[in-house]
C-alpha cells in the first residue's frame, strides 16, 4: 500500500517517516520529496507498507496527529493517472 503524508515539517527525512511507520508494519520504501531547485523539502513524501491491512491502521492512527512539531495528513495515495480523471479529487 502507498501512503501519502502531507504538512511534514521542513527537518522530516524518509528514515524518520521510516521509523515512523515501522510501528505499524513493514515498510517497503519512505522517501520525502524534494525540490530540485533548492534542494528543500516540499514538506510529503510517500511510504510504502507490505501489507494493507498494515497501512490501513497507520493511516487510521497516524493522520492529524503531531509529527516533529507538525500536524500530519495522512492518507492512501491516489495514483496518478486516477486522479486525473477525477477533476473534484484535491490535489497536493
Amino acid at each position: 500500500m502507498n501512503i501519502f503524508i502531507a504538512k511534514l515539517s521542513s527537518q522530516t527525512t524518509g528514515d524518520d517517516l521510516r521509523e515512523l511507520f515501522e510501528n505499524y508494519g513493514s515498510v517497503s520504501s519512505a522517501k520525502v520529496v524534494m525540490d530540485r531547485d533548492t534542494g528543500q523539502s516540499k514538506r510529503f513524501g510517500f511510504v510504502e507498507m507490505e501489507d494493507d491491512g498494515d497501512g490501513n491502521g497507520a493511516i487510521e492512527a497516524l493522520n492529524e496527529t503531531d509529527f516533529q512539531n507538525s500536524k500530519i495528513v495522512v492518507k492512501k495515495s491516489i495514483p496518478r493517472e486516477r486522479r486525473d480523471s477525477n477533476p473534484r479529487q484535491r490535489r497536493y
